[in-house]
Parts: structure tokens; C-alpha cells; sequence
């Protein structure tokens, strides 16, 4: 069969069949929605995996949270562990080690275990399977169709996102005992993601030029130059700012149960929705705006204010059971601004024309600045329903505005540095020369 990779030997996308390409991009987009489906269960099934575990909103939290600062540890070492090893290699190992702590979060263990779970799955995701996420699909395509291809992955995730989702969904309702229920749906999880494993055996080749052998684990040199380039703080903080927001978001899940009574069901259904639905609408939308506006820092500053104007809706809406129907349409409202701005949250780096020598040190110090909400803000706002109930989400909504403005700040910083240092004939000159020194430096090292 033309898509069995094992065989072929080294090849490149040019050796592979148009099949089998979409079908490692299929494998990856999927891939990218479903394995980290398990740590974020609370986004859309917040009270049924509370129930379950039999923990508090701080628990639920800190467990996210605990899986955060793995990922935070991780993501600068996997780009240059994807640099390292075999594409087939890592992809089998992230989904199928990561499958067994799945399967071992099943049985529904103490919190503690829990914590150590969400540790090792940071490990497993991250450093082990992050670095494919993008790369496999480079590797399978010419330069010029990355664009595109990258931007239908995201399609592929979402729709990956929402029909597993409403599968699981289906599984909470269908179980009548919320802890078989949430038992049944990791399980189920579990195994899409070992089947996943055992296909990237088969579908994953070797692909010439994937291994680095002289790719360093951190270069302190890269890393103050690629801080020093200008807008690139700016640009980390919005990112930080964005994913804030963006996880802020997923508090309007309990917020719609606790303070509006809405049924159980439909409130998974809405979460679903809002984190995976409305993507399929919103990233093309918003990806659109920033192509025809030639400026993407621009759009996420238009989402931060909506977001913005929202936030002080879910603030000033009265807790009134019959308007449940109303502040779910703001939710849905929300998560389109949210998910928007999140899509092309890491943008703005192409718009502070970084060498692509150092771009990648750049998008590393972008993912550990701007993943970084997820050390604290789950355990903060978590803590916070504990102590206060209902009137938390007033205190969280307020905290989300805050980050609102700080990301609105920032990009406005960002935008003056732009026009400053990019916005000359002198600036476009320089810019030139990096890139055509760039050019060279890519001439020397071997072609994928």
C-alpha cells in the first residue's frame, strides 16, 4: 500500500503520493485536537469531572495548572528534541505514552496521583510530541503551501475538537452515574489516542534532513537577541495577555450551572461550541481580517475590545435564571473573540520581521511567556469559586478585563515599535539584508 512509510527509506514530500500526504496531515490535525483533550476536560465538562473526582474547584484547577508548568519547562527543549529524533518516533511515543496515563486517569485516582498524572503528560505531550505538531506537516509540502496547509490543520482540529466532544457529551448523558459516565469518556479518549499511536507507525516515513545533529538544547546568545529585537516583548506579553483571555473563557462553563441554573447538558453542548465549533467560523474570519488589513496586531486589538465589552455584560447581566438563553449567546460571543484573537495570537512575530535564523528561539519565548496563564490562572480563579461561590465570577470576569487592557497596551506598543523601526526605507533595507542572510545561512544546511 502506497501510504505503509516504513519501507520507502529516507524520502521527501516530492517521493510521497497526495494521499498520503493529507493523510499525515489529517493524522497530525487530529492528533493535535485529541491528545490534549484529557487535560482540558474541564474547559467543557467542568461539574461532571468535579463530581467525579470527588475534588474542589482549587483541585480541578491546580491540576491544570500542575500540567502548565510541565508544558512551561517543556516547550523550549522540544523544538530541539523534534530537531533530534525521528518524526514516527516521537509521534508514536507522545500519543501511546501518553494514551497509559490517560487510561491510568480513568480510574478516577486521588487528586495526588492525579497532580503526577498531569505532570507526566506535560512530558509526554510537550516535549516528547509538541515538536511534530508543525513540523510534520512542513515536511510533507513545499515552502509556499504551508500557508494553506496549516490553516486547514486548524479546520481539521476543530472539527476533530466538536465531534469527539459531542461523542463525549453523548456519554455524559447517556450514563446516568456521573462517575461511570466520566470513567467511559477517558477511556474512550484513551483509546482514540493509542490507535493514533499505532497509525503513526504506519503512515509516518523517514523523511530526509529531519534530524539536526548540531541542534544545541539553548543558546543564550539567540535567546537575548531574539529579546532584544524589537517589539518581540510586546509581542510575548499581548500572547500572554490573549491566552489569558482565551482560558479565561472557559470559567463562562460553570458560570452558565452556577449562576444561571442552565441544564447540564446543554451547558456541555455550549462549551463544546464555544471551544471548538465557533473555531470553525472564527480563526478563518479573523485569519481573513488580518491578511486583508495587512496586520494581525491590529485585529487581536479589535478582539481584546470586544472581549472587553462582553466581559462588562457578563459583569453587569443580571443572575436570572429565564436569562439563561441570553448569557449563553454572550458566551458563544465571547469565545468567537477569544478564539479569534488565540488563532493568531503568535502572528505578530511576522510582523516585527524577526531573521529567520533566531525565529525559532522567538516562537519558543513566545510559547513559555504566553502559555504561562496556565500555571496560575486555573488554581487562582478555581480558589476563588471555592471562597466565594457565585460572586467570584464577578472578581474573574473584572481579573479578564485587567488582562484585556494590558493585551490592548501592549499591542499598541507594539504597533508604535512596527512603525518605527519597520516603517522606513532604512528599516525595509535592513530588514532585506537579514533576509537575504538568512537565505544564505538556510543554502548551507541540508534541504527537507
Amino acid at each position: 500500500m502506497s501510504l505503509l512509510a516504513k519501507s520507502k527509506g529516507e524520502v521527501t514530500y516530492k517521493d510521497l503520493t497526495s494521499l498520503h500526504k493529507w493523510a499525515l496531515v489529517v493524522l497530525i490535525s487530529m492528533g493535535s485536537s485529541i491528545i490534549y483533550a484529557p487535560m482540558y476536560l474541564k474547559n467543557v465538562f467542568y461539574d461532571p469531572l468535579m463530581q467525579a473526582l470527588g475534588c474542589t474547584n482549587a483541585d480541578l484547577g491546580l491540576m491544570v495548572s500542575a500540567y502548565g508548568i510541565a508544558a512551561m519547562i517543556c516547550y523550549l527543549p522540544s523544538g530541539i528534541v523534534a530537531d533530534k529524533f525521528r518524526m514516527r518516533t516521537l509521534a508514536t511515543g507522545g500519543f501511546l505514552a501518553t494514551a497509559v496515563l490517560v487510561g491510568v486517569y480513568a480510574m478516577l485516582p486521588s487528586v495526588t496521583i492525579c497532580l503526577v498524572l498531569f505532570v507526566l503528560m506535560g512530558v509526554t505531550s510537550i516535549l516528547v510530541w509538541w515538536g511534530t505538531r508543525f513540523k510534520v506537516i512542513r515536511l510533507c509540502c513545499e515552502e509556499d503551501e504551508y500557508a494553506s496547509k496549516i490553516g486547514i490543520s486548524y479546520s481539521i482540529y476543530g472539527v476533530t475538537g466538536l465531534v469527539i466532544g459531542l461523542i463525549n457529551a453523548a456519554i455524559i448523558a447517556a450514563i446516568s452515574n456521573v462517575v461511570q459516565g466520566v470513567q467511559v469518556m477517558l477511556i474512550f479518549l484513551a483509546v482514540i489516542i493509542a490507535v493514533l499511536g499505532v497509525a503513526s507507525i504506519f503512515l509516518i516515513p523517514d523523511f530526509k534532513g529531519e534530524i539536526n545533529k548540531d541542534a544545541k538544547l539553548f543558546s543564550l546568545k539567540e535567546a537575548v537577541e531574539a529579546i532584544k529585537h524589537p517589539g518581540v516583548i510586546w509581542a510575548c506579553i499581548a500572547y500572554f495577555c490573549v491566552y489569558a483571555v482565551y482560558q479565561g473563557a472557559t470559567y463562562t462553563t460553570p458560570y452558565l450551572t452556577q449562576c444561571f441554573d442552565a441544564d447540564g447538558n446543554l451547558v456541555n453542548v455550549i462549551g463544546l461550541i464555544r471551544t471548538y465549533g465557533i473555531g470553525l467560523i472564527a480563526g478563518p474570519i479573523v485569519g481573513w481580517l488580518a491578511t486583508k488589513l495587512k496586520s494581525p496586531s491590529k485585529v487581536i486589538l479589535g478582539g481584546f475590545i470586544l472581549s472587553i465589552a462582553v466581559l462588562v455584560g457578563f459583569i453587569l447581566f443580571p443572575h436570572d435564571p429565564g436569562a439563561a438563553t441570553v448569557a449563553a449567546v454572550l458566551v458563544v460571543v465571547f469565545g468567537f473573540t477569544t478564539y479569534g484573537a488565540f488563532s493568531i495570537g503568535s502572528s505578530p512575530l511576522s510582523e516585527i520581521k524577526i531573521p529567520m535564523r533566531i525565529f525559532g528561539t522567538a516562537a519558543g519565548l513566545l510559547s513559555v511567556i504566553g502559555f504561562l496563564p496556565d500555571v496560575f490562572i486555573h488554581t487562582w480563579y478555581g480558589g476563588m469559586i471555592d471562597a466565594q461561590g457565585i460572586e467570584a465570577y464577578t472578581s474573574i470576569f473584572g481579573f479578564e478585563i485587567m488582562f484585556g487592557v494590558i493585551g490592548c497596551i501592549c499591542l499598541i506598543m507594539l504597533l508604535r515599535s512596527i512603525k518605527k523601526h519597520f516603517g522606513t526605507g532604512e528599516a525595509a533595507t535592513q530588514n532585506a539584508a537579514e533576509e537575504a542572510e538568512a537565505a544564505q545561512i538556510a543554502g548551507g544546511e541540508a534541504t527537507v
